[in-house]
C-alpha cells in the first residue's frame, strides 16, 4: 500500500506499507533538513461564538513562547474563496509566522465550505457583513487568551480573504491593528465583470453568491467594494499582488495603494511581475513571507528591522 502523509508540523511524504509484514517505510522526506519539526506547533481546532450566537469553526496555531509573562501578537487569517475553508495541515506561510512568534486563528466564517450547505449559504449576497463579523469576533476571541496582546492583532487574507482585510481596516479600525492584503478584490463590480468566458460556470455560481453586477444588485456591490471607501483607510497597510493575475487585475491593488495613501496611511507594496493568482514560485513565495514579516515585526510588533531576513 502506497501512502502519502502530512501532517502539521510536516510536509507531504510518501510512506510503503507492506501488508504482509506490516512494515512501513518512508520513502520521502519533503521537509526542508534546516527546518526542526519540533520547532513548528500542531494546529488546534476551536470554536467561538460570533456576535449572533452563531458558532464559528476555525483552525489555531500558538507559538511556543507565548504565555502569560510573553504576550505575542496575533494574526486573523481569512481564507480564499468565497467559499473556501482553512484546514489543518502543513502550511509554510503559517507555520513561518508563528515560529517568529505570531498566533495565527485561521477563521471559518459562515460562508465557508466543509460544515453543509446551511452554513456555506449563510453569507450569500451579504458579504463584508456577517462574515466579517465572524471574523471581528475571532479577534475578540484572540484577545481573551491571556498570552496574546489584545492591542496587537491584525488581519491577513488572499483573494476573497484579501478583501475581507481591508473590509476589516475599514469598518473595524480599532479592532485590527494592521492589514494585509494579498491580492484582494477592492472592486467587486469590475472584477464580476472581468471574468473571462472560459470561466462561465465559475461566473454563474459567483454570480449567484455575490450578485449580478449588471442588475440592482450593483449598489450593494460598490457599497462593500474598498476602493470606494479609501478615505477610511487609516491603518497599515500591506498589499501584495502578481501583474499577471486574471481574476484580481493589478489595477485592484495599483488603486487601492494611491487611494491608502492619500490618507498619509503607511502603506508598503510589493509587486511580483511573473506571478498571477497566488504565488507560485518558491522564491517569490519566500520573498513574500519575508516582505510580510518584516511588515509585521514594524506595524505590529513595533520592533526595529533586525537585518537581513532568513
Amino acid at each position: 500500500m502506497l501512502l502519502t502523509v502530512v501532517s502539521d508540523r510536516s510536509s507531504a511524504n510518501k510512506y510503503l506499507y507492506n501488508i504482509e509484514t506490516k512494515e512501513l517505510k518512508q520513502l520521502t522526506k519533503t521537509l526542508n533538513p534546516e527546518v526542526a519539526s519540533e520547532d513548528l506547533v500542531d494546529a488546534e481546532i476551536v470554536r467561538f461564538k460570533s456576535f449572533d450566537g452563531q458558532e464559528i469553526p476555525a483552525v489555531y496555531y500558538k507559538p511556543h513562547n507565548a504565555s502569560s509573562s510573553n504576550k505575542v501578537p496575533a494574526l486573523v487569517w481569512v481564507h480564499g474563496g468565497p467559499g473556501g475553508q482553512s484546514r489543518a495541515g502543513y502550511s509554510t506561510s503559517i507555520q513561518y509566522f508563528v515560529n517568529h512568534g505570531y498566533a495565527v486563528l485561521a477563521v471559518n466564517n459562515r460562508g465557508s465550505s466543509g460544515y453543509g450547505k446551511a452554513f456555506y449559504k449563510m453569507d450569500n449576497q451579504n458579504h463584508g457583513d456577517k462574515d466579517l463579523k465572524d471574523c471581528v469576533w475571532g479577534k475578540k476571541w484572540l484577545a481573551e487568551q491571556e498570552y496574546i496582546d489584545s492591542s496587537k492583532i491584525g488581519i491577513y487574507g488572499g483573494s476573497y480573504g484579501g478583501f475581507m482585510s481591508l473590509a476589516g481596516i475599514i469598518q473595524y479600525p480599532k479592532e485590527f491593528a494592521v492589514g494585509v492584503d494579498l491580492f484582494g478584490v477592492t472592486n467587486w463590480i469590475r472584477t464580476l465583470r472581468s471574468i473571462p468566458p472560459y470561466w462561465e460556470s465559475f461566473k454563474v455560481a459567483l454570480y449567484d453568491e455575490m450578485g449580478d453586477p449588471s442588475s440592482e444588485d450593483s449598489v450593494r456591490l460598490k457599497n462593500i467594494s474598498p476602493l470606494f471607501n479609501t478615505d477610511k483607510i487609516k491603518t497599515p497597510l500591506l498589499v501584495l499582488q502578481g501583474s499577471n493575475d486574471p481574476r484580481v487585475l493589478q489595477v485592484e491593488s495599483d488603486e487601492i495603494v494611491a487611494g491608502a495613501k492619500k490618507n498619509g496611511t503607511p502603506v508598503e507594496y510589493v509587486l511580483f511581475p511573473d506571478e498571477g493568482h497566488g504565488f507560485v514560485k518558491k522564491e517569490n513565495q519566500i520573498k513574500a513571507a519575508a516582505e510580510t514579516l518584516k511588515f509585521l515585526d514594524k506595524y505590529l510588533k513595533k520592533e526595529e528591522p533586525k537585518g537581513k531576513l532568513n
